[in-house]
């Protein structure tokens, strides 16, 4: 069996919120929606070889500032991801998405989705108008997805301010996606998300993004800071090892092997990016993954073992 953790539905709800609060993702993320279909994700799913894939929608965040218009879309969304999930049960499971950063609504959109909709778990951005993933003001959140033992979906989405004319502020998965989520997780850390809330499983999406690099800078950086009384002292190693990575993006040749050196292979799972990676180029990847000798006893657990843990699966 083969589970897709990274995988984002475009539903109607979604594209009239953007459309509502004149988001534009061209201009926002610097890449257009891809045309999405529940029909043609089996499709690409039968041509992969998956078996089960967990909808999580993409970017860019559908909260502009106007809480109530955002409390509004998420429901729709959320009810419209369930129909389809419901439709495909034996094919699809989904994890609600949150009008962040209204604390209060999201608050109910957390019970709801999770008590209501049959919610796998919830998906975060991994900031909402500038509010980072480890804010204090997001306490209140965090308090009730570990009180629920949610499994959170991390994605990024485009910091608010961003250098112009370079190459890294055009498309944003070029750059500014791996340095936010990142950015994100390391927040988080340094606010320790992950010790004081241990209920919550968080799933990093593309291969860690710089957390291999980061790891270690953070740790070293963070004890100077705490030294001189600037932060308060975190452990980089207590909040960083019971996270998950899916491994969507490009693993091969490099960065999968880095990610390892700061995890282990019972906290990877596959992910895929489909629709914004096209089929072809997700098919060719997965070929090389395959092919890769080195990996052939790792995939069992990538592909099937971690993903049936995080869902419950018998």
């Amino acid at each position: 069996m083969v589970i897709d953790f990274h995988t984002h539905p475009i539903p109607e709800a979604f594209r009239q919120a953007l459309q509502d609060m004149n988001i534009d993702p061209i201009e926002d993320d610097g890449f257009p929606l891809p045309e999405w279909t529940a029909d043609a994700h089996l499709d690409f799913m039968k041509q992969a070889g998956i078996d089960y894939s967990v909808l999580s929608l993409p970017s860019p965040h559908f909260n502009s500032g106007d809480n109530e218009k955002a409390a509004k879309y998420a429901r729709r969304i959320n009810e419209e991801l369930s129909g389809i999930a419901a439709a495909h049960k034996d094919k699809f499971g989904f994890v609600a998405c949150l009008p962040l950063p209204n604390v209060e609504a999201s608050i109910k959109e957390i019970r709801y989705a999770l008590q209501d909709l049959g919610a796998l778990g919830v998906k975060v951005p991994t900031n909402a108008n500038g509010v980072y993933l480890g804010n204090p003001l997001l306490e209140p959140v965090m308090e009730e997805l570990d009180r629920q033992k949610a499994l959170v979906i991390i994605h990024p989405n485009r910091a608010r301010k961003t250098p112009e004319d370079v190459i890294t502020a055009t498309t944003a998965a070029l750059y500014e996606y791996p340095v936010d989520t990142t950015r994100a997780v390391l927040n988080m850390a340094a606010h320790n998300i992950m010790v004081r809330y241990p209920g919550i499983r968080f799933v990093v999406p593309h291969t860690g993004s710089f957390l291999p690099y980061m790891k270690q800078r953070f740790a070293g950086i963070s004890a100077i800071l705490a030294e001189k009384g600037m932060m308060e002292q975190v452990n980089i190693e207590d909040n960083l090892k019971n996270l998950y990575y899916d491994i969507a993006g490009d693993p091969e040749p490099i960065q999968l092997n880095m990610l390892l050196m700061i995890t282990d292979i019972e906290h990877l799972v596959f992910g895929t990016d489909y629709p914004h990676s096209p089929a072809p180029v997700i098919l060719k990847k997965k070929k090389y993954l395959e092919e890769n000798i080195n990996y052939k006893t790792l995939l069992p657990a990538i592909y099937e073992g971690n993903g049936r843990n995080l869902l419950g699966m018998e």
